[in-house]
């Protein structure tokens, strides 16, 4: 038999905490049920991991990890591990070591109150900012305490969050908005503007705006079909995709993607929701969002037909069910 011309793609999988691995298993099955060819490798990793042995994501890991096509991630966090420790050490590291400098979140549906639909995407810059722990405290624990926190914007990594925002663009509506909050953050809003502009001015294909971080929460709950592609820095992109998600059907059910656009090293796609102990092992769970976090997978990886199908199969689905009802349906729709 002549060997099947089908891509074979390698994928890591860290399933992770609570309900993380239930809904993991349910978008590998979609993916695979569209006939996308994958070879799994799974790694034990989260904030269970980190309990038994203190485990977070050793260099060595890290190593291994590059060596994927993609990393698909369910959920991490327990309620026993300090906040930060998982989220710094992991999700933080892998976006710092594999470069994955654009998180990009869609979002399709109806806000509260409205009859008209929307679809737009938030590119969030997942490298810079806030997050990269710039800062310090002195006499911690006194009334004289001082705390400082840093935000850290460098000009390659605003123009390349910018410049990916108006190619995704084009191949869209072609608008695109910066969102930022240039009136009070002087420094770091004006080298986002100038970088925005310089972008800019290569696409004139492309529309463009500007809203003031506050601002652009009003129009997500208010006026979401003015958008098509927004672009921001790591700290308003991560607020504002929670709210995307709130007004497009809720949390549980919002797709990310950490990308390097490169391709120097694996991407990683991961639901937005948490690992939600409360409900592991009871079918509550909704896998759409991470059978969504997968779709986005495999179109980064090129296989865009494949991912139109589980797209199309998860905005005709209704929802209901058990976690494995669910991804039994949405498996059976892309495989007919």
């Amino acid at each position: 038999m002549a060997p099947s011309s089908t891509p074979t793609h390698r994928i890591a999988v860290i399933g992770g905490d609570g309900i993380g691995p239930e809904v993991t298993a349910e978008a590998i099955r979609v993916v695979q049920a569209a006939g996308v060819q994958l070879e799994l490798t799974d790694f034990d990793l989260g904030g269970s991991r980190y309990l038994r042995d203190g485990e977070i994501l050793s260099d060595e890991t890290l190593e291994r990890l590059r060596g994927f096509d993609a990393i698909l991630l369910g959920a991490v966090g327990t309620p026993e591990v300090p906040p930060g420790v998982i989220e710094r050490g992991l999700l933080l590291k892998m976006r710092f070591e594999l470069d994955l400098y654009v998180n990009q979140r869609p979002f399709v549906g109806t806000a509260p109150g409205s009859t008209v639909a929307h679809d737009f995407v938030v590119i969030r810059e997942n490298t810079e900012g806030p997050y990269v722990g710039e800062g310090g405290v002195l006499r911690k624990g006194t009334v004289h305490e001082v705390a400082t926190q840093g935000s850290v914007n460098t000009w390659m990594g605003a123009e390349r969050a910018c410049r990916y925002a108006f190619e995704l663009a084009m191949t869209r509506r072609r608008h695109v908005t910066l969102v930022h909050k240039t009136n009070v953050l002087t420094f770091a809003g004006d080298l986002w503007q100038r970088a925005f502009h310089a972008v800019a001015a290569e696409f004139p294909q492309v529309a463009t705006a500007y809203n003031h971080v506050d601002a652009a929460c009003i129009y997500f709950v208010q006026d979401p079909q003015r958008y098509d592609v927004i672009v921001t820095d790591n700290l308003f992109g991560d607020i504002l995709t929670d709210l995307g998600g709130a007004v497009s059907g809720g949390i549980g059910l919002a797709s990310s993607a950490n990308l390097n656009p490169a391709r120097t090293g694996p991407s990683m796609f991961e639901p937005v929701h948490g690992s939600a102990p409360d409900i592991v092992g009871t079918g509550k769970a909704n896998p759409t969002a991470a059978v969504l976090s997968a779709a986005l997978m495999v179109d980064f990886l090129g296989e865009g037909a494949a991912a139109e199908r589980i797209r199309a199969a998860c905005a005709a689905d209704p929802g209901t069910g058990t976690t494995r009802q669910i991804g039994g349906r949405l498996a059976a729709a892309v495989a007919g």
